[in-house]
């Protein structure tokens, strides 16, 4: 890991839970609900169903989850645009044409990675805030998360954070409303913490968000092109989270 990274060793009472094996599992490998419908506009209504019902005709998910896992690796080690789709069916184990029973083409492949991963976050981040009744509790669970969870997961890291990042017109059509639910469910929190009064109330609940995100963002991009240190992100967790939660929590008068 480069060493601008190597300060990510973490304070000795500060803590941030992993993830459990059942949460990694879970954004992982486990099918997606709706992942194909959250995003709004019927452009993307149209293309989900369509691939929903290639996917039923051709053989259901695991076949579909293959092939996105290939690409993973494929997109990761060859960069987007010089990725073939035959490389990618190659990866996978099938013929190059089934890929097109599936996905569109090769944009549509990218997509599909960040709107299935990016929903199961979505998902199990919403099932964790519900079950942490505390302002700071639930910050560190977002936190520990979101990074925690790309834990050997340097490939993906790669792709999310990386590869989509070479088109902006994938990121401005299909990316920008996950990204807009994620900063709403990480405004949320916040705006509760000010409503509890443990948040300073002088700073914009989305501008806090924005602010985390990337702060979140920029740590697992140089995780992923720099050494991917083992337990990297897990103390970096530990170090955004007591930055951030010195700066935005209500200080008692001396």
């Amino acid at each position: 890991m480069s060493s601008g990274e190597s300060s990510f060793s973490a304070p000795a009472k500060a803590r941030v839970r992993k993830p459990s094996a059942k949460t990694s599992a879970t954004i992982d490998s486990a099918p997606v609900t709706n992942a194909k419908t959250r995003a709004p506009g019927s452009a993307d209504k149209t293309r989900a169903a369509g691939s929903a019902d290639k996917s039923r005709a051709a053989g259901g998910p695991d076949k579909r989850e293959r092939i996105l896992r290939a690409a993973i690796k494929v997109f990761a080690r060859k960069g987007f645009y010089a990725t073939r789709v035959s490389e990618i069916a190659k990866a996978a184990g099938v013929a190059d044409g089934t890929i097109y029973l599936y996905f569109k083409n090769k944009d549509d492949v990218l997509v599909c990675i960040f709107e299935d991963r990016i929903t199961r976050l979505l998902e199990v981040l919403r099932r964790e805030i519900a079950a942490s009744p505390a302002f700071e509790e639930r910050m560190r669970r977002i936190v520990g998360l979101q990074l925690g969870l790309l834990e050997g997961q340097r490939d993906l890291a790669e792709v999310i954070t990386v590869n989509l990042r070479q088109s902006s017109r994938l990121l401005k059509q299909y990316a920008t409303p996950l990204f807009v639910e994620y900063l709403e469910v990480l405004g949320s929190v916040i705006a509760d913490g000010q409503r509890e009064g443990v948040v300073r109330a002088d700073a914009h609940p989305r501008i806090l968000a924005r602010a985390l995100f990337g702060a979140l963002d920029g740590v697992a991009l140089t995780w992923a092109l720099g050494g991917a240190e083992p337990g990297g992100l897990i103390k970096a967790a530990i170090q955004i989270t007591s930055v951030f939660l010195d700066g935005i929590r209500i200080r008692s008068p001396q």
